[in-house]
C-alpha cells in the first residue's frame, strides 16, 4: 500500500501543523499489518479550528460482509482509534481533540 497524499486529508493549516499531524499518523501502527495509520486510509480528514483550539480527526468506519470479521475488525479499530486519540492529545496538549467516526 502506498501512503495517501497528505493534501487529501489535511486542509487549511500551516506546514508545521501538517507535519505534526503526519508524525502522529506515522506513530500509530496497526498491530496485524504493522503499517502506520497514514498507510491504511483510516483517517479521512483532519480539521483544525484555530479559534476554538480544536482538532477533529475524521475516520472511516469498518465494513465487512462477514459478522465474525466485522466484530474482530471493530475491536481492532477501537484499539487503534484509542491510540490515535492518545497520540493526538500528546502531540497537541493545548488543543481539544475529537475523533469522529464517519
Amino acid at each position: 500500500m502506498t501512503r495517501r497524499r497528505r493534501s487529501s486529508y489535511i486542509l487549511n493549516m500551516t506546514e508545521t501543523m501538517k507535519n505534526r499531524i503526519d508524525q502522529v499518523l506515522e506513530r500509530v501502527v496497526e498491530k496485524e499489518s504493522n503499517l502506520p495509520v497514514s498507510h491504511l486510509g483510516l483517517v479521512e480528514r483532519v480539521r483544525y479550528e484555530e479559534k476554538q483550539n480544536k482538532l477533529s480527526v475524521f475516520t472511516r468506519a469498518v465494513h465487512s460482509t462477514h459478522g465474525c470479521c466485522t466484530l474482530l475488525a471493530l475491536i481492532q479499530q477501537s484499539d487503534m482509534l484509542g491510540e490515535l486519540e492518545q497520540q493526538f492529545k500528546q502531540e497537541f496538549p493545548e488543543h481539544w481533540v475529537q475523533i469522529v467516526n464517519v
